[in-house]
Parts: structure tokens; C-alpha cells; sequence
């Protein structure tokens, strides 16, 4: 099956942001080890995604395929070392599923590892476990609605790890038993996959599909199935399913790690050469055509569930090859809505906010449709307010356009990010690489190296207007509909109509242009003369050095090789939250949520992120249980700049009204959220109990946390950030 281009659900609840792997174009189309046809070749359901493409794949990564049909990719790489991650994707998940096998493709990935023709049951994983891997942690797998994947994460790459570890999925993936006495015991652990995850967020997702998609299997297919089907259906109906899908001609192996490429391909070669299909491929199914649609609003009421809204626009999937031109108009788009989504940002983050968050988003949805989204969530009641707000500023996007500062900005900020992934590529991890492998095999996209992805994106804005950034990003908010996803905790006023007739209202409100924002400096450059250390001492089994400055600071510092370009701080103050009262609540523990949203002194939040775009400066505040803890990560050229952001956090925070307010404002639904699933409402009362009543580790009430104000809060943080030693 053919998938999207990008692939995520859009929780109805949640934002859809999506960036792409980028590289430089090729003058004609790359030639593909798949596209070369020989004699007794058995074709697979997709060739790779460039040998239809003008995009070159990253020359690391070594492309094979199987006289049987099935495909692989190995990628050398030694982070960390001596060890490998396996991957094995089926091209099959829930959407293939006759109506008959409504959750066998699920059901399926347990049994494969239930016993195979050579493998007795509960053998497979002892056998792994030898090796050194841990069921969950190192061998695992999941299924979709197109594809089902396994994995594994070898500790070494010694021969018989190796040899053991793909005879194992070679076994799982061609002879799976399927003994009937082991499907009825399988029975029960699916169905508690079902009741674990018949949630809130579940019946929300099914709404969302079934507004999105009716009458297209999207909607019809979630991957969990059908419980009569799980409880019942016979061996005859999993046989059909795995004969049909698990075939080598719809496989791809996946493995990246500390291991020779000559030597891993002639043992992935010998492993699965003999596997051979037992019946015919399985049918390509009938996803559905998108339909003319009118404006429509769906609400759903579940106690627990975030109040958020979601506006959606439709039209038919885009199933054009990953080229160069498809990723100049992604990223045109996605420059148009960051800008957007940055607009948005602010506003949530203003005093009196019209909302608790939102962003727009475009996603493909495996091959059924493509969505514009735009989300936004905010406090019970007060949806008017958040619905003219999201799509109004959608609107003045659409009719002005992006500003020139504002294009620079995110260019300049995409840049970076993709400068930082060249910089660090030498010591990305094996895991991250393997998944990032298996996410272009399931996406129909080409594979890059971050150099390339830089330097195509480099070609893509040389010359790049708002104009053509405009262009790009108003198809996102056109199509069929809107289509309007409603969740909330408690019913709407009104319904249904209400909704979509304040959306209608809404639409016909005219919109000004933005407003130009003012240059900014950063002005914390200046901490008066650099101190000469009192002290220095080596402690070499540690490799580290520990410099001592007159005022107290101790500064710890240690070389490492985990990750190129990349210096990891952590600066630590003041008294944490051992030193909070045992018997009360106590204000002070909300210190996070205003120290890191509250901005500095001199610069809110929104003005530092300004001021700071184009470096790689990342920065957090946390109480930890003997002080505070600032911590950072950076480049080498950004260092200077990231001591001065923590330094200006500890010395002179911004400590504003807005953050508390806002927490205030969302907390009693945040809590009701929480407290809604098992798991949650172990996290709010089960501190306090294990604590034996200690407040310190209790969840604050909804009085306990509306009750704090700034003003006292603000002092009792200066007086904790001032009250003890400096160490980094």
C-alpha cells in the first residue's frame, strides 16, 4: 500500500505540526536498487521512494532487495557502540482487514511471537532474553492502520546475537504457528488491550474519524478491532490474513548499527532467502473517495476530556512522488503556518488570553484524505470566545499574508534547527536512525542525510517571497467543510447549531492586517568583570575538572563524545523542595510553572524567542528536591549566549501574572482530566499516601492552587533563588 506523505492522526485534542526530512535534488531521477528488474524477480508491493524521485537518498544507507520481493536497508552507524536495532515492517495493517478480521492485524503481531514451526511457544523470547533482550524494552512491535512493524535492539553485534535475532523474525514473519489453544489464550490479553484503551481519548478519535471520513475505511478500520471478531474468529480466518500480508514481497528489514555492511548483508541475504509466499498477495483495499461536504459540527461529551475545538477542511489525498517540487511546496507551507502558529502562540501566552493554546496544521491521513486543521483548546464555557479568535487569525493569514520579519524569522529558525541536525548527524543514535528509516519506507520518502536536507533547503528559500509562502498556505484552509470537531466535558448551550452558526458569524467579521512588531536587543550581555577561579582540580578517574570562583559558584566540568556539537548544562540554587513544609501547601511549589512561562525582567517570553532566533539556546527551570535547577543545552557558538539566558533567569526572572493565571484558569480541568483514568488518579493521590500524608508530595487541590497570589509568590522566589551556593 501507498502511503501518505505524512502521517499522524490529528488528536482532537492535540495540534498538527509537521516538518520533513529535506534534501538537494538530483538532475534526473535516481536510479533505485528496486528498479532494476531481472529475470525471476519477484516485484515488491512499492519500490523505494527514489526511484521515483529527483530527491537522492543519503549515500549511507545500503538498498538491497531479495529475488523473493523483499526489501532491505543498512545503515552503519556506531552511537552507541557495538550495538544494532533490527526492524521488520509488514506492508499491512488494519486497513486490509476484511470485516470478518476487524482487529486480526493486531491480533496477529501478538501471535507471532506465540510460536513458530521451529520455535516452540514461550521459547522465542526466552531464547532472546539469553542474548540480552528484554521483552518491551528491546523487543517489541506495534500495528497500524498500514503497516505492522517489529523491532528489535541488539545489546551486541556478535554473530550469534545477530544470526539468533534474524532467525527469529525470519521464523515470525514466514512460520508462524498460530495453534488454536494459543489464539483462545491470546484472546483475553487482546481484549485488555480494548478495555485499557476504551478511554476518553478513544471515543474522541472515533468521532474525529467518523466526521472526517464517513463511509471511507479510515473510519471503519482502528486497529484494535472488533470484540466479537476477537473473541471469535477461528485459526482458519488469522491463517488467511498472515498468507495474504506476511509475505516477503510486502517486507522490508530495517538494520542500522556497529556492524560491518558486507558482512550484515550477507547474513540478512541467508536468512531470509528461502522465504517464500504460502498463498496469493492479499487484495490493496477500497479506501473511499472524499466527498462533497457541506459545514458540519460534531460534539462529543466525555467527562475528563480537554474542551477543545477543531476546524477542519478536506479534500482528496495527495499521492504524488516525493520530488523536490512536492518538498518546496511543504516547506513553503509549513514556513506560512509556523508563522501562524507563532501569531497563535503569543496570544495564549497574553494576559486575559481568548484561549489555553492553539496551532494549525496540514496532514496527510493514510491515503484517504488530507486535512487543514486548525485546533485550540480553553476553559469550559468559553468556546465563543476561542473559535472567532483561531479562525479569524487564520483569516488575516489568508488575506495578508505573511510579513517579511516574520518569513525571515522562521526560515532563520528551520535553518538552525537543520544546521544543529548536520552538526550532530556523526552521533545521532542507532534506535532514532532505524525508526527514522522505518518512517520513510512507511511514508513513501526518500531518506536523506541531514547535509542534504540543509542543503536543499538552502535552494528552496534563496529566493523565497511571502508571496509564494501565501500562496502555499491558503489551500490549507479550503476544501470541504469546515468540519467541526467539538470535545468537551460537559454539553454545549445551543448544540450543534450553536456552534456552526458562530462559526458562520465569525467568518463574516472583517480582519485588519497585523501590526509590525519593534526590533529588539538582547540586553543581558553584561554581568559586570569575569571572575579569576580560587581553585582547579583535576579528578581524573572522573575526567573532570572542578573550578572553584570566590563568591561559592562551583563549576564541575566533564568532555564527553555522547553527541557532537552539543554542551549539556544544569545550574543549581537556593533551597528545592525539601525544604517546603511537611503539614501544608505551600505556594511554593508552583514556582516552575512561573519561573519558566514568566519570562525575564527585561524580555517576556515571546520577546526572548524574538531576540534568541537563529541560535540553539534551550532553557528550563525545575524544583528539584535540594534546589533549583536551571538547565541548558547548546552548540559550541552559542555557549556564551546560553550562560547569559540562565544567568539572566537566576538573577533576574520575569515572574509575571499571566503564567499563574493562566495555570489557575486551566487546572480544575486539568485535574478532572487527570483523575478521569486509573493511571491518572494514581498520579494525583498516590505521592501523598506513599509519603506517608507528606504535603510535599500531594497534588494541590483546585482551592489550594486558585488560592496563590503573585505577589507573595514573587518574593518567596527571589528569597529561595537567593538563599544558597551556585553550582554548574
Amino acid at each position: 500500500m501507498r502511503s501518505a506523505r505524512r502521517l499522524l492522526l490529528l488528536a482532537a485534542s492535540g495540534l498538527a505540526l509537521s516538518a520533513g526530512a529535506f534534501s538537494v535534488p538530483a538532475l534526473a531521477l535516481a536510479a533505485s536498487p528496486a528498479a532494476v528488474q531481472v529475470e525471476g524477480q519477484v516485484a515488491p508491493s512499492d519500490p523505494w521512494a527514489q526511484s521515483a524521485s529527483d530527491v537522492p537518498a543519503d549515500p549511507a544507507v545500503r538498498y538491497g532487495l531479495l529475488p523473493n520481493g523483499m526489501r532491505y536497508a543498512l545503515m552503519r552507524n556506531a552511537t552507541p557502540p557495538g550495538q544494532a536495532s533490527f526492524r521488520l515492517r509488514i506492508d499491512a495493517g488494519s486497513l486490509m482487514e476484511r470485516d470478518d478480521q476487524q482487529g486480526l492485524a493486531h491480533f496477529m503481531e501478538h501471535m507471532a511471537f506465540n510460536g513458530t514451526k521451529d520455535i516452540p511457544e514461550n521459547e522465542m523470547l526466552r531464547i532472546l532474553e539469553r542474548l540480552g533482550l528484554a521483552f518491551g524494552a528491546d523487543t517489541n512491535a506495534f500495528t497500524s492502520f498500514d503497516q505492522t512493524a517489529y523491532m528489535l535492539e541488539l545489546p551486541n553485534t556478535q554473530d550469534e546475537t545477530v544470526d539468533t535475532s534474524l532467525r527469529v523474525m525470519r521464523q515470525m514473519m514466514g512460520d508462524a504457528l498460530m495453534a488454536p489453544e494459543s489464539i483462545d489464550a491470546e484472546r483475553g490479553v487482546i481484549e485488555g488491550e480494548e478495555r485499557s484503551r476504551n478511554s476518553p481519548q478513544m471515543r474522541v478519535l472515533k468521532t474525529q474519524l467518523a466526521l472526517l471520513a464517513p463511509g471511507q475505511r479510515l473510519s471503519q478500520r482502528l486497529p484494535i478491532g472488533d470484540l466479537e471478531v476477537i473473541r471469535t474468529a477461528p485459526r482458519e480466518r488469522f491463517v488467511d490474513f498472515y498468507d495474504a500480508y506476511y509475505r516477503p514481497s510486502r517486507a522490508t528489514f530495517i538494520a542500522v548499527g556497529d556492524f560491518d555492511l558486507d558482512a550484515m548483508e550477507t547474513k540478512v541475504r541467508g536468512a531470509f532467502a528461502d522465504w517464500t509466499p504460502k498463498a496469493a498477495d492479499g487484495a490493496e483495499p477500497d479506501l473511499g473517495q472524499v466527498q462533497p461536504r457541506q459545514p458540519q459540527t460534531s460534539i462529543i461529551v466525555e467527562p475528563g476530556v480537554q474542551s477543545s475545538i477543531q476546524i477542519n477542511w478536506i479534500k482528496a489525498p495527495d499521492l504524488d512522488p516525493d520530488t523536490f517540487n512536492e518538498r518546496a511546496e511543504d516547506i513553503r507551507r509549513s514556513l506560512g503556518l509556523a508563522v501562524l502558529n507563532r501569531r497563535l502562540g503569543e496570544m495564549a501566552r497574553a494576559d486575559n488570553p481568548p484561549f489555553l493554546g492553539a496551532g494549525a496544521g496540514y496532514q496527510s491521513l493514510f491515503d484517504s484524505l488530507d486535512a487543514g486543521v486548525l485546533s485550540v483548546s480553553f476553559t469550559p464555557g468559553q468556546w465563543k470566545r476561542a473559535l472567532e479568535t483561531v479562525e479569524q487569525e487564520a483569516r488575516r493569514l489568508t488575506q495578508y499574508g505573511v510579513t517579511a520579519p516574520e518569513l525571515q524569522r522562521e526560515i532563520t529558525e528551520y535553518r538552525t534547527s537543520l544546521q544543529n541536525a548536520v552538526a550532530t548527524a556523526a552521533t545521532r543514535s542507532t534506535p532514532a536512525l532505524a525508526g527514522a528509516l522505518l518512517n520513510a519506507v512507511n511514508s513513501d520518502t526518500v531518506f536523506t542525510a541531514p547535509q542534504q536536507s540543509l542543503d536543499q533547503f538552502e535552494r528552496i528559500v534563496a529566493d523565497l517571497t511571502p508571496e509564494q509562502v501565501d500562496a502555499a498556505v491558503r489551500p490549507v484552509f479550503e476544501g470541504q467543510g469546515p468540519l467541526v470537531l467539538f470535545t468537551s466535558p460537559v454539553p454545549v448551550e445551543g448544540g450543534e447549531a450553536a456552534v456552526t452558526a458562530a462559526l458562520e458569524a465569525s467568518r463574516q467579521v472583517p480582519v485588519a492586517a497585523p501590526a509590525d512588531q519593534a526590533a529588539l536587543e538582547w540586553p543581558y550581555a553584561d554581568f559586570g568583570a569575569a571572575a579569576t577561579p580560587s581553585s582547579r582540580t583535576e579528578v581524573s578517574d572522573l575526567g573532570a575538572v572542578l573550578v572553584r570562583f570566590p563568591n561559592g559558584t562551583l563549576l564541575n566540568i566533564k568532555k564527553t563524545d555522547f553527541r557532537d556539537d552539543q554542551i549539556l548544562i544544569r545550574a543549581k540554587t537556593g533551597i528545592g523542595s525539601l525544604g517546603l513544609p511537611t503539614d501544608r501547601f505551600s505556594p511554593l511549589s508552583l514556582a516552575d510553572t512561573v519561573l519558566n512561562a514568566g519570562g525575564l525582567g527585561k524580555l517576556t517570553v515571546d520577546e526572548a524567542d524574538r531576540v534568541l532566533a537563529g541560535h540553539v539556546i534551550n532553557t528550563s527551570v525545575s524544583q528539584g528536591e535540594d534546589g533549583y535547577v536551571f538547565s541548558g543545552s547548546t552548540r559550541p557558538e552559542d555557549l556564551a549566549l546560553e550562560l547569559q539566558v540562565l544567568t539572566a533567569f537566576l538573577t533576574d526572572p520575569g515572574l509575571r501574572p499571566a503564567p499563574l493565571q493562566r495555570a489557575q484558569t486551566a487546572y480544575p480541568q486539568t485535574l478532572e482530566q487527570l483523575t478521569a483514568t486509573p493511571g491518572g488518579a494514581f498520579a494525583v493521590k498516590g505521592g501523598a499516601i506513599l509519603a506517608g500524608g507528606d504535603k510535599r508530595a500531594a497534588t494541590p487541590t483546585v482551592e489550594e492552587f486558585q488560592s496563590v497570589r503573585i505577589e507573595p509568590l514573587r518574593e518567596q522566589i527571589k528569597t529561595a533563588l537567593a538563599s544558597g551556593p551556585v553550582e554548574i
